[in-house]
């Protein structure tokens, strides 16, 4: 178990390395996440006089969403980490390496939660800085970090198995479109449940973008109901682990076929 975490930990190092070089992916990929921010915190100012939004405004109702779905969106695109080894050649080196095939995933994992991590809590800064309040303070702020990364390692682990499956950039953008335009508007991200039709009220009680969202702004509530926190918060746990282990499976699967 020990050898499977430091070599864990030495790919992460790998994976932080290679980002370290380039931190103009970071900012690159928040400038869509902050246009939603930004733009439609002012554009939807007065949907927040709506009955479900709470009386807050509407960048304090909007700011969990866009950090829940800036952590599907990047998930999303993780696989693109295994099709560029592919395609370079480094997956065959780290077949052939006494490197253990889970703590390949968990690396890729890792640098994911790291990056998220990093993304979060600058939309939440510039949120802050463009009117939202957090009433919950700190702990609202830590429990919105652990729901993005528990939801940012569910996505990556699906779209790392894809990757392993599929092999085609192509085929991993179509699908990644496929489903996280449809899981976000799915969602309480950018609307309140109430003023939802109610079959999508119903299929955001099942969506995962959704209890991450509900987690996050409950817990930055002046008032949280921490046993609902507390139930999204396993819910996506669950998740994250079912996924991590199927990712786990399609790697033995890849490293068979090859």
């Amino acid at each position: 178990m020990s050898a499977v975490l430091v070599q864990a930990g030495n790919l992460t190092l790998r994976e932080l390395r290679a980002l370290a070089r380039q931190p103009f992916y970071v900012a690159v990929s928040l400038v869509q996440p902050l246009i939603w921010l930004l733009l439609f915190g002012q554009l939807f100012t007065s949907v927040a006089e709506l009955p479900g939004f709470g009386g807050a405004s509407y960048i304090t109702f909007l700011t969990p969403g866009v950090v829940a779905m800036t952590a599907l969106f990047t998930s999303g695109w993780s696989g693109m980490g295994f099709i560029d080894d592919m395609d370079r050649g480094v997956m065959n080196r780290l077949l052939v390496s006494p490197a253990r095939r889970g703590a390949i995933v968990v690396g890729k994992l890792a640098h994911l939660a790291v990056t998220l991590t990093i993304q979060a809590l600058i939309v939440i800064g510039v949120g802050l800085v463009a009117g939202a309040r957090y009433p919950g303070g700190a702990p609202g702020v830590l429990v919105t970090v652990l729901v993005t990364v528990l939801l940012a390692v569910g996505f990556g682990s699906f779209s790392n198995a894809v990757a392993l499956m599929v092999r085609s950039r192509e085929s991993l953008i179509g699908i990644a479109q496929f489903l996280t335009l449809p899981l976000s508007f799915l969602s309480t991200a950018i609307m309140a449940e109430e003023a939802a039709p109610g079959w999508i009220r119903t299929v955001a009680r099942v969506n995962p973008v959704n209890w991450a969202v509900s987690a996050s702004r409950d817990a930055l509530s002046a008032d949280p109901d921490w046993a609902a926190v507390l139930t999204n918060c396993g819910l996506l746990l669950v998740l994250a682990i079912v996924l991590a282990f199927l990712a786990t499976r399609a790697f033995r699967a890849y490293q068979r076929s090859v």
